[in-house]
């Protein structure tokens, strides 16, 4: 009998319903399954009753073979019979109890249906919700420290050298004579990473830790960060952290919504304004939330924090109701509640986290010092080699002359020593030190020890804006009439004119006969400014929110309108700003629901406007609006502000708009223009009936409610413009100019507005008065990004601010012609940039121009950037670093002496190196152009390394052919002569490098001769004491050494006499 294949495509995975197990899954109530059957017929129907996506309409086939699932690959083939034995003729929408299914993807993150208040009731398995920003956990610290340490080649020959003293035939000496240093490098590693992963997982566990309130049929339990599981409902409250991805339920607020800070997350200042589900609102109390049967339908988990799709459901009511969610009911992990106590159930936990899948996985770093000598030792090892094969050519590759080689490779591997990696450890050690304790930086932490060298050679820094160059503190500065602007020194006059205003109505004189021309012109100013306070106190989304003082409860003052207890809440500080302005100069907003704002006069009169519609500001309208109805006098006016460019084709002609605009953005403020619009009652019920029916539309919905706005939209009287200015961090504008005078090209990736980011760039000096700056336009397409791409090219000397979504764009399509473009500017601005795209930008830099990368910032959205960069920091400031890199080539000796070489007698002078400058720190930041000479890395060039290389054969042969001249009779003493000779001269070329000396320096060269003459007591096997106690030893070994040194010095100072370095006219 023939058998014929069907796939069933459901929405689910489906396993068999006896094989769900109650305890681990819990019972089926509240969710209906979906029943199927195959028929005697070979036909597949659905049970009545049942939902899902399986076909209503019977498929009818001979024989049956079901596929469960889509693309799944678990086939039965089998009869009516068969299946029925093996699911009981029933199929459950479930997954993850099936052993068919375990091979299905089940870790592919699909949509889910969350139940409110029953975690129990879950469709799929959930991660924990557990932050971990560790590297290693317990099992993969030794191996992945080991692994990161030996897969660079300088690391792995230490390794294979002290491996290969486990041959008898390849043993030179001790074991421990390769192991005790190996070991030693080794350990300081392993402990500091060890002592970073500590720090980390101690800040992990803190957040873990966070105690939160979780909703329950037994009442309110408090529940650890770290056990909150989908479908908990949640209590957070103000200026608490949102510890998991949840859809808004309830608030306290009576305006029924609430506002959210989420610099952590986009680096956007402004605070974002959330509705909770009206279904839930409306409940009397947040414990019936328990009593009702819904739940919510929510997309696959994505990175994407800016959109969200789903519904929420209640089923117990008739009918049943559903509601759509969008971003504007989400509370995403990682922002604070600004305002009120929220309820909310978890959708998204763990690894599943908007934030967390924004954030890249920590890496290990490696310095570009570290990889430089990773290199050169490759070219020395090289060398090792040739010269091997030269020593066996010469006895004719006789006998086993591959293992004379390997004896040879070993008999010279000290050219390469190991007492480097020993100093360059201790070095990177000394300098995290001197970054923790330098009194210019007050309370910074070195958080990795690996790579602080790299500060030294930084060519292009990115810095976030919000709280990094900004301190988020908005000043209101300037307020332009058009005739007359007023500043911070001349806010009086404002307040007067203010003053005099509501003075006038409150007394209401008898008109006078022949009032005076001064009368007149006075009466004329005070009603243009009142006109503009009133329009400023009036256009925005601030609300007044009063909490209890100490003195005063919240009911009394919300009541009395008490000033002291008294703040205000908006979605961007800059309307805060402008509305705490008002109140300074005589007009305060004291009261503000969803249909009704309050405003109170300097003679304690309270004005009420009810407010009939608002157009709030959107990125692409850049502009809001809102018309209000005077209830004292019943006149309907629309007020609107927004940026220059959109507000300019608005207004009423004029002819000093757009130059005064041009003046206060120079000066980097934010300017808004402030405009009016006196509307009739038809008029407006006019404007009111088509608003509402353009609404309602189903095609072109935006479209059509922009089209009826804009009918508003024209001939408005132009009222004045504002200024307000984020303040700057403490000596941001000289940090910037050192930076760019020091060669280092500054970009600047935020999350913020295109008028902000802008406007910052300028007051920071970011962008310099001289530069012109290319504002990319919005691009969609390829086309569009090739057109503006070509407008761009044909700018010289230009900064750049492009957008998030344009660069998106740009980058997928002409990654490189943009990268190229953009290395060449100045200074480039990002806005709108999300945290992945950051991190993007930074390993495009690096991949395109070779160059180190710095990022500096201060929130959660900047984290993927930190990590992704050569050296991240997340700490103001700057340091002074230098760098040095000391060569020196050993012979063999035995036991004890090589050790003693690599540790103790040389470690202290060459380590005493990382405290020489070859400038003081204030020279060097009067100076900025002194670190180019960094960027260059001569320091450790192929010609240094050489020159290096040089003399140390000079200073070998000098020792060894000095030892055979001057001691040919007493030869048998080689190893005390050289060694002696070679510990001196390590000592001699030390002192010879240092620029500036330090007393710690004077401290390592005696501390170093000490310990060489007092080992000598337990050296008897190596070094005779009594022969090198003679006067004659003495002697000619202060000639070899002189004759190894005295050469290399006198070209030194021929060479700074004749071709001095950049610095030293400003160190004489």
């Amino acid at each position: 009998m023939s058998v014929i294949l069907v796939q069933v495509i459901l929405r689910a995975e489906f396993v068999c319903a006896e094989c769900l197990d109650p305890e681990a899954c819990g019972p089926l109530r509240g969710e209906q399954t979906l029943l199927a059957t195959v028929q005697a017929d070979g036909a597949w129907r659905e049970e009545p009753g049942s939902r899902g996506s399986a076909p209503g309409d019977p498929w009818c086939v001979p024989d049956v073979s079901l596929s469960w699932g889509a693309s799944l690959g678990c086939w039965l083939d089998s009869s009516e019979a068969a299946l029925r034995s093996f699911c009981g003729g029933e199929i459950s929408k479930r997954s993850g109890c099936c052993e068919w299914l375990r091979c299905c993807g089940r870790g592919e993150p699909r949509p889910r249906t969350v139940w409110l208040g029953h975690p129990e009731k879950r469709d799929q398995r959930y991660p924990r919700n557990v932050i971990n920003n560790q590297k290693y956990n317990f099992f993969t610290f030794l191996p992945g420290v080991l692994f990161n340490q030996f897969k660079y080649f300088f690391n792995l020959y230490f390794l294979l050298l002290a491996c290969s003293q486990f041959v008898p035939e390849m043993r030179l000496g001790a074991l421990y004579t390769y192991w005790v240093p190996l070991g030693f490098v080794l350990a300081v590693t392993v402990i500091r990473e060890a002592v970073e992963e500590i720090r980390c997982y101690v800040r992990d566990r803190e957040v873990n830790c966070q105690v939160y309130s979780r909703l329950t049929v037994r009442g309110t339990v408090k529940v650890k960060s770290s056990n909150i599981q989908v479908g908990d409902l949640l209590i957070v409250e103000k200026n608490q952290r949102v510890p998991a991805d949840m859809i808004f339920l309830r608030t306290s607020e009576k305006n029924g919504s609430c506002f959210l800070r989420t610099d952590q997350l986009d680096g956007e200042t402004d605070w974002k304004l959330r509705l909770p589900v009206a279904c839930t609102q409306r409940l009397p109390t947040a414990a019936d939330l328990l009593q009702i049967r819904s739940y919510v339908y929510a997309e696959e988990p994505n990175i994407d924090i800016h959109n969200f799709v789903g519904t929420f459901t209640r089923e117990d009511s008739d009918p049943p109701i559903s509601e759509s969610l969008s971003i504007e009911n989400t509370l995403w992990a990682g922002t604070v509640i600004a305002s009120g106590t929220v309820v909310g159930v978890v959708l998204y936990t763990g690894r599943e986290l908007r934030s967390v899948m924004n954030t890249s996985n920590p890496r290990s770093k490696i310095g570009l010092f570290d990889l430089e000598v990773n290199c050169l030792t490759k070219i020395l090892f090289g060398a090792l080699v040739v010269v091997s094969l030269v020593m066996v050519a010469l006895q004719h590759f006789a006998g086993r002359w591959y293992l004379q080689t390997i004896r040879f490779l070993l008999l010279f591997s000290n050219i390469i020593p190991i007492s480097l990696r020993v100093n360059l450890d201790m070095g990177k050690i000394v300098y995290s030190w001197v970054i923790r304790r330098d009194s210019k930086i007050p309370g910074t932490v070195v958080r990795s020890s690996t790579i602080p060298e790299q500060l030294g050679r930084i060519s292009y820094l990115l810095t976030d804006k919000t709280g990094t160059l900004t301190q988020n503190e908005m000043v209101f500065k300037r307020l332009h009439l058009g005739t007359v602007a007023y500043g911070l020194d001349s806010m009086d006059e404002v307040q007067s004119h203010i003053f005099s205003i509501y003075t006038q109505q409150s007394q209401d004189p008898p008109a006078q006969k022949g009032p005076t021309l001064t009368t007149k012109v006075r009466r004329t100013m005070s009603s243009r400014v009142h006109e503009a306070v009133k329009a400023i106190a009036l256009c925005h989304n601030v609300t007044p929110v009063y909490e209890s003082n100490g003195v005063t409860d919240q009911a009394e003052a919300e009541k009395q309108y008490e000033d002291s207890c008294r703040v205000y809440q908006a979605s961007s500080p800059d309307e805060v700003a402008l509305v705490q302005w008002t109140e300074s100069v005589g007009l305060t907003l004291v009261g503000r629901d969803q249909s009704s704002m309050q405003l109170r006069t300097p003679g304690d009169q309270i004005l009420n406007f009810t407010i009939l519609q608002i157009f709030p500001f959107t990125y692409e309208s850049k502009r809001m609006g809102i018309i209000v109805r005077d209830e004292s006098t019943g006149e309907i006016t629309f007020y609107m502000k927004g940026a220059d460019v959109v507000m300019a084709g608005i207004v009423q002609y004029n002819d000093w708009l757009e130059e005064e605009c041009g003046n206060m953005a120079r000066e980097g403020l934010r300017v808004l223009v402030v405009a009016k619009k006196s509307l009739a009652e038809e008029q407006y019920q006019d404007f009111e009936a088509r608003y509402v029916q353009a609404k309602l539309s189903v095609h072109d919905r935006s479209l059509k409610v922009a089209t009826v706005i804009e009918s508003l939209e024209m001939e408005m009287e132009l009222l004045c413009l504002t200024g307000v200015e984020d303040q700057l961090q403490a000596d941001v504008r000289p940090t910037l100019e050192t930076l760019r005078n020091a060669g280092i090209k500054v970009w600047m990736l935020t999350g913020d507005k295109l008028e902000t980011a802008t406007c910052t760039a300028k007051n920071a000096h970011l962008v310099t008065r001289n530069q012109d700056i290319h504002v990319f336009r919005l691009v969609t397409n390829r086309s569009e990004a090739h057109l503006e791409l070509n407008a761009f090219r044909r700018k010289h000397d230009c900064a750049l601010v492009i957008s998030g979504d344009s660069l998106e764009v740009c980058l997928k399509y002409y990654e490189y012609e943009f990268m190229e473009l953009a290395c060449q500017c100045p200074a480039v601005v990002c806005c709108r940039c999300t945290p992945t795209q950051k991190a993007q930008i930074v390993r495009l830099l690096q991949e395109r121009t070779g160059k180190l990368t710095c990022a500096v910032g201060d929130g959660g959205n900047d984290v993927s950037m930190i990590q992704e960069s050569d050296c991240g920091v997340g700490v103001e400031g700057k340091a002074v670093f230098s760098s040095v890199f000391y060569f020196a080539s050993v012979p063999l000796y035995q036991g004890f002496l090589i050790i003693g070489y690599s540790t103790i007698y040389t470690m202290f002078p060459v380590f005493s190196l990382v405290l020489d400058k070859d400038v003081k720190s204030e020279v060097a930041m009067l100076y900025p152009e002194l670190y180019k000479d960094l960027l260059k890395g001569r320091p450790l060039s192929y010609k240094t390394f050489l020159i290096w290389v040089l003399i140390s054969i000079y200073q070998g042969s000098t020792i060894m052919y000095g030892a055979l001249l001057l001691f040919e009779s007493e030869f048998v003493h080689i190893v005390a002569i050289s060694f002696t000779s070679l510990i001196l001269t390590e000592l001699l070329m030390v002192a010879l490098t240092i620029q500036t000396w330090h007393w710690l320096m004077t401290v390592a060269e005696l501390l170093s001769l000490a310990c060489y003459i007092a080992s000598l007591v337990f050296l008897h096997e190596f070094i005779d004491v009594y022969f090198i106690a003679t006067l004659s030893f003495l002697w000619k070994v202060s000639v070899i050494t002189l004759v190894s040194c005295l050469p290399l010095y006198v070209l030194k100072y021929l060479r700074r006499r004749f071709s001095p370095p950049s610095y030293s006219k400003l160190t004489s």
